[in-house]
């Protein structure tokens, strides 16, 4: 069994957002990273599958060495080895089209996804992969069971939640419902150090985005009372002020 789990960073939660070059560039400037949370699900997951079956996980990553510490956090929870393609991740098909190239003749059973990450939120690297290396994709799934080759998979959708097997090789990207994250221990801690983790330089990849400028939300308002006796106000302000009515 051979499992590629896709990992990005994201920006801690904590982190004060501001952009630069004219606000077309998010500032990275004293900006602390971490593993994306979605991934940590879709790497457990891999882990809970390869390891009974003496199976392997592969951690692939797109993004600057400055990213390696997280990595070497998703090699203290268990994955086997780690690639980094030595790119800056400019968006989601620049992403996905290195990860299917890498991937393109390395035979895995199965590839997993965060559903999204957690900054820019775009859930669509798992289906673009999926798609680039003509193998099925299923999004956002709550459970993975795999027997004799075959996955059965589930996932909720509107009213209901849906069933499905699947056939290997495929791609899914992991909902927060699939399993809880695996936590290091000191001994994972300690034998992270000695992982391999390669660096690969990446494919050419011509991509249509680009980023005209960003921008903060609006600073919360202060909070207006108002009476309990004085619905029609209510009423009023949410019409006139607020235009949700």
């Amino acid at each position: 069994m051979k499992i590629l789990v896709c990992m990005s960073v994201v920006p801690d939660t904590t982190t004060k957002i501001t952009f630069t070059d004219n606000n077309t560039r998010f500032n990275t400037a004293g900006v602390q990273y971490i593993m994306n949370p979605y991934d940590e699900l879709a790497l457990t997951k891999a882990l809970d599958i390869a390891e009974p079956a003496g199976g392997t996980a592969t951690i692939i990553h797109v993004g600057p060495a400055d990213s390696e510490p997280a990595i070497r956090k998703a090699l203290s929870m268990g994955a086997t080895d780690a690639v980094r393609i030595n790119a800056e991740p400019l968006d989601a098909q620049f992403v996905a089209a290195q990860i299917a190239d890498w991937a393109k003749d390395k035979a895995f059973d199965m590839i997993l996804t965060g559903r999204e990450s957690i900054d820019y939120n775009g859930g669509v690297v798992c289906p673009l992969i999926g798609a680039m290396l003509n193998i099925p994709s299923i999004q956002v799934i709550t459970k993975l069971e795999v027997n004799a080759g075959t996955a059965t998979i589930e996932r909720d959708i509107d009213g209901g939640r849906e069933i499905m097997t699947c056939t290997m090789p495929f791609a899914a990207s992991a909902q927060k419902d699939l399993c809880e994250p695996r936590i290091p221990n000191m001994r994972g801690i300690m034998a992270a150090r000695t992982k391999p983790l390669a660096v690969v330089e990446p494919v050419s990849v011509k991509t249509g985005v680009e980023y005209q400028s960003f921008e903060l939300p609006q600073p919360k308002q202060g909070v207006r009372m108002i009476s309990a006796d004085a619905p029609e106000e209510l009423i009023h302000l949410l019409r006139n002020e607020a235009k949700v009515i």
